[in-house]
């Protein structure tokens, strides 16, 4: 896993910046009710998508350098903390989101922080997540993608993020789909050479899982490719809503 305390300073740059944090938090804003007041965003990193979001949103994240940067934007609304066991007690929250963070965990951990959401949770809050990202990052309208992600599928265990096993956690806890949207991620359409070079870089972790003959044949068949420097169609995002028992 990448070190997020070092990502911190150039996070935004390399991830679509203020484009697709607005479409990000256009999408998150199409899912909320009307009655939101008190926000909370969990795995906020820079805080990019969080100062987008309605209200005095707040919010928390694991990594020391994420947070800073966050605070800067968000001073006195951001907080260093676990999605495990979060600073916040129960039933304080109307919405909280979760945007791209459940599938950087283990799948037990995934469980454990939507049942600390659940537990924060007012009677008919909402659960906003995103959800199937390997589907997204890894698209069929991307040549370089569909390659990896053929050999990451022989190494790679099962995704925190699958929609269904997301929805069968929340629902342990009482939690029920309430909606969906998409969003674009918006100038992060991967040219081939792209790719290679992200794969050179070692933050994939499901490098690590294969062995160097199979790395250098998947190296050469990108390096194949055609319109090596042609950035592929940019990957859509989803998001699904989960609501806690209680009146609507």
């Amino acid at each position: 896993m990448l070190d997020y305390d070092k990502e911190a300073a150039s996070y935004d740059a390399t991830r679509g910046g203020e484009p697709r944090a607005a479409a990000a938090a256009r999408a998150v804003a199409a899912l909320l009710p009307p009655e939101t007041r008190r926000l909370i965003d969990l795995g906020c990193g820079t805080g990019i998508v969080t100062a987008r979001l309605p209200g005095a949103a707040v919010g928390i994240d694991r990594s020391a350098g994420m947070a800073a940067v966050a605070a800067v934007r968000l001073p006195g609304r951001i907080a260093v903390g676990d999605v495990t066991r979060l600073p916040v007690a129960s039933g304080a929250a109307d919405a909280v989101t979760v945007i791209w963070l459940l599938h950087l965990l283990e799948p037990a951990e995934s469980a454990a922080a939507i049942a600390e959401v659940a537990r924060v949770l007012r009677p008919s809050g909402v659960l906003i997540t995103t959800v199937n990202k390997s589907d997204a990052a890894y698209h069929d309208g991307d040549d370089a993608a569909m390659l990896i992600r053929d050999v990451w599928s022989a190494v790679a265990g099962p995704k925190s993020d699958d929609e269904r096993r997301v929805t069968q956690f929340a629902a342990e806890h009482g939690m029920v789909p309430a909606g969906t949207a998409t969003f674009r991620g918006e100038g992060q359409g991967r040219s081939p050479l792209k790719w290679r070079a992200m794969l050179s870089s070692g933050r994939f972790f499901e490098a690590q899982l294969v062995d160097e003959p199979r790395m250098r044949a998947l190296d050469e068949a990108i390096a194949a490719l055609p319109d090596q420097h042609r950035p592929r169609p940019e990957p859509v995002y989803t998001l699904l809503a989960l609501r806690t028992a209680g009146p609507v």
